[in-house]
């Protein structure tokens, strides 16, 4: 068998966490076993589906690198197909006109939610051998219902939920087009996955209850019934239903966030599925390992925290210069202008072990481009009298020593020693002076990124 696997968003907003990790499954199964990945964008509900959001999905998987093998379809593009279909099902006698108006419909549901009975079509049109229909009215356009199997039942093997069963009895006759001939979405997909050859649908588990009406279709259709494989949900931090508090926000606006894309797809690989205790991997590693028995059928559970700690993994294992160009965009996005300032790349060298994201190495790095305001309170505070003269001296020495971190170093301790200091005696004010902080990494690390002229400028400026 060749692998087919597709994913198959609706265009109705953008592409959010849980879609993408879709996505990321189906392209994940297709590549470990030498498949095609397929993108099919399906746009039937017109009154939903906006230009705007068939973009951001296409961004978004763009930006994730999940790039399809074929597509994207649009299935506002097939409609002479599925046209073409429900006339074969209509002449085969598997899909039959309805002749019940919207206002009928209602009323009956209406009473059946009085008698306590399940809303459902009662069949008022369905043909049978020896049934009277109703008189055909003038005045109503017909949908075209599929005719559901009346008895026994649908049943599959779910490759993440195992066996489920469902009884023909609990499905009524489901409408594939309606009054206007545009077919509907159940339809559409059953057309899409057999014409696409789709072997194994996999999709979160709000579809397990189309599943039966989908199987039913296919087998009047004569196709083959893919493997369905149905995600659970993913869950906030706190175990509520995903929402924009926990992360559950447009695909696209992790890079603006300062999350690189290979720490957020080892992130989204970890929801639900895992490789022994394997943590951190690539994606290439990923295809190798990932297979549907891995997948847990309970919900995952994002949490920023473990994908915060992630970033940074990547952030860490990232070349200088990689680094540096990622982190360049927001420098400048936080008004620093980075033609007057150390190199980005030595400066995020230093900053990749303390910050989670590229937003929040950027607001750490503020000092390197423009020259703190210096609190005099926080200054005087730190600043003890022996510290004065012994930084007014560091300051001299800096001016001819060879300009390494060492050797820095090595001045500090000097000085320290000389003055008959603590080291935090000497580096505090010193940190204050040069950053206007008291949180930064080493300070020798730091006046070697600054650079010689402007650590003796910045002394010069602010020792009082």
């Amino acid at each position: 068998m060749t692998i087919r696997s597709r994913f198959a968003p609706s265009p109705t907003g953008y592409l959010h966490i849980g879609g993408a990790r879709t996505a990321l499954y189906a392209w994940a199964f297709a590549r470990r076993y030498g498949g095609t990945f397929i993108l099919r964008i399906e746009d039937t509900d017109v009154e939903r589906s906006t230009p705007e959001a068939v973009q951001a999905i296409l961004d978004g998987m763009q930006w994730l690198g999940l790039t399809p093998d074929e597509g994207p379809f649009y299935q506002m593009r097939r409609m002479a197909r599925y046209k073409e279909a429900i006339d074969t099902m209509l002449a085969a006698g598997s899909a039959y006109h309805c002749y019940m108006s919207a206002a009928e419909l209602d009323r009956l549901r209406e009473a059946q939610r009085a008698r306590g009975d399940k809303p459902r079509y009662d069949g008022t049109w369905r043909p049978e051998p020896g049934k009277i229909l109703p008189p055909i009215p003038a005045d109503v356009q017909p949908v075209v219902r599929f005719r559901n199997p009346e008895g026994g039942m649908v049943a599959w093997v779910d490759a993440v939920k195992g066996r489920i069963e469902i009884a023909n009895m609990e499905l009524d006759d489901l409408v594939i087009a309606r009054a206007d001939g545009t077919p509907t979405y159940n339809f559409c997909v059953c057309v899409d996955d057999w014409d696409m050859k789709i072997t194994h649908v996999i999709r979160g588990d709000d579809h397990v209850n189309n599943t039966p009406r989908q199987i039913n279709i296919l087998q009047a259709l004569g196709a083959e019934v893919p493997v369905y494989a149905h995600l659970s949900m993913i869950l906030g931090d706190d175990g509520q239903k995903l929402s924009k508090r926990h992360g559950a926000v447009s695909v696209m606006e992790y890079p603006a966030n300062g999350y690189v894309r290979d720490a957020v797809l080892n992130y989204l690989a970890r929801l639900g599925w895992s490789h022994g205790d394997d943590e951190v991997f690539s994606m290439a590693q990923f295809c190798e390992w990932f297979d549907l028995d891995h997948i847990t059928p309970s919900a995952a559970q994002f949490n920023t925290e473990k994908l915060n700690w992630l970033n940074q993994e990547y952030l860490k294992k990232m070349d200088g210069e990689a680094l540096g160009a990622a982190l360049a965009p927001f420098l400048l996005q936080a008004g620093l202008d980075v033609t007057h300032g150390p190199p980005v790349a030595k400066v995020a060298e230093l900053l990749r072990d303390r910050a989670p994201t590229l937003v929040e190495m950027a607001a750490q790095a503020h000092y390197f481009y423009q020259r703190p305001m210096i609190d005099l309170a926080l200054l005087a505070q730190h600043l003890v009298a022996p510290a004065t003269p012994a930084i007014r001296s560091l300051a001299e020495q800096l001016k001819s020593i060879s300009w390494s971190k060492a050797d820095i170093s090595v001045a500090i301790k000097a000085e320290v020693s000389q003055a008959g200091l603590k080291m935090p005696q000497l580096m505090m004010p010193l940190r204050v002076l040069l950053t206007g902080q008291t949180q930064t990494p080493g300070v020798d690390a730091v006046i070697d990124v600054l650079g010689r002229d402007e650590v003796i400028a910045r002394l010069a400026a602010n020792l009082p």
